[in-house]
């Protein structure tokens, strides 16, 4: 399988160099390209009647852009599919940003929400240790979703194009696939298909977890809490995560100064998880990475 054989030396390089700020800090990163295409789109198009349909345009307009630029840029070579799955994927930024929430939580917990708010959309101000821990666990729980198992499993699937096309559908949803007055209408398209993308891999993410951690037998318990979340996919890597560490996640929380009440995943679980849950999910986050770098070697040997 060709394209998982390229996808080895991609993981290699993102878990060894993630992402360098001497060459992000010179050159715009892809994700930063799509989204200022995307922020302009919203800014030019969101208004007026027919969002839905401007929305359901825009993200055509990415799905096809996505998939010629990676084409184009298969036609390079292998060695630009490799450096552009690098960049595209996110295990060492991931692993190092959680790692951060639990070594500044160990300074104290006001060090710990300005670490934990770069990595989450929910209020912080008025969190206790406790809560920012949560808060790191589901984050590293999402985003290894989102941000490696879905890229990778979408290059196995197609390549360049496949990558690049994930990612472009799933920077929109983080945009503009919000249930507001704003971007109900306009970020529907984006929403419901980045919903379709991750439909697999957070099911796959989720399921590594429980093999991981012989969880498998608590799959029926994974499986129902990953059902009450508000996320039809976000449910299921957070889900196995809880059971993996025995911490109880989710629960209320504050978006925009309103406390919301949302379900307890795992509620049996620990209710007061400090730095050392934090570092027992990046470990975690590097032991799924091992599974997704042997399945590859094993498809390349097929």
């Amino acid at each position: 399988m060709p394209h998982a054989l390229l996808l080895i030396p991609a993981l290699l390089l993102d878990a060894l160099f993630g992402e360098p700020d001497w060459l992000w800090s010179r050159l715009p990163h892809p994700a930063v390209l799509i989204g200022r295409a995307i922020a302009r789109a919203d800014r030019y198009f969101n208004r007026g009647a027919a969002r839905r349909a401007r929305g359901v345009a825009l993200l055509l307009a990415l799905v096809l852009g996505a998939g010629l630029i990676g084409s184009v840029l298969a036609c390079l070579g292998s060695w630009a599919e490799v450096l552009c799955a690098a960049v595209l994927l996110a295990q060492r930024s991931l692993a190092d940003h959680v790692q951060a929430v639990a070594d500044a939580l160990r300074l104290g917990p006001a060090d710990g929400r300005l670490a934990v708010a770069r990595i989450v959309g929910r209020d912080t101000a008025a969190m206790d240790g406790p809560a920012i821990s949560r808060a790191a666990i589901e984050s590293a729980a999402e985003n290894l979703s989102d941000g490696v198992v879905a890229p990778a499993f979408w290059f196995l699937v197609g390549g360049l194009p496949g990558i690049l096309i994930y990612k472009a559908v799933n920077t929109a949803d983080s945009m503009i696939g919000y249930r507001t007055e704003q971007h109900e209408r306009f970020g529907w398209a984006a929403a419901r298909t980045d919903d379709l993308l991750n439909l697999i891999p957070a099911r796959l993410t989720a399921l590594i977890l429980a093999a991981l951690t012989g969880g498998l037998r608590h799959w029926p318990a994974i499986v129902a809490e990953a059902r009450q979340h508000r996320s039809p996919n976000a449910g299921w890597p957070e889900a196995a995560m809880a059971r993996a560490l025995d911490t109880a996640l989710s629960g209320p929380r504050a978006y925009g100064g309103k406390m919301r009440d949302f379900p307890w995943v795992h509620p049996a679980g620990n209710r007061q998880p400090g730095p050392q849950a934090i570092e027992g999910a990046v470990r975690l986050l590097w032991r799924v990475w091992a599974v997704l770098l042997a399945a590859c070697l094993l498809l390349a040997l097929i």
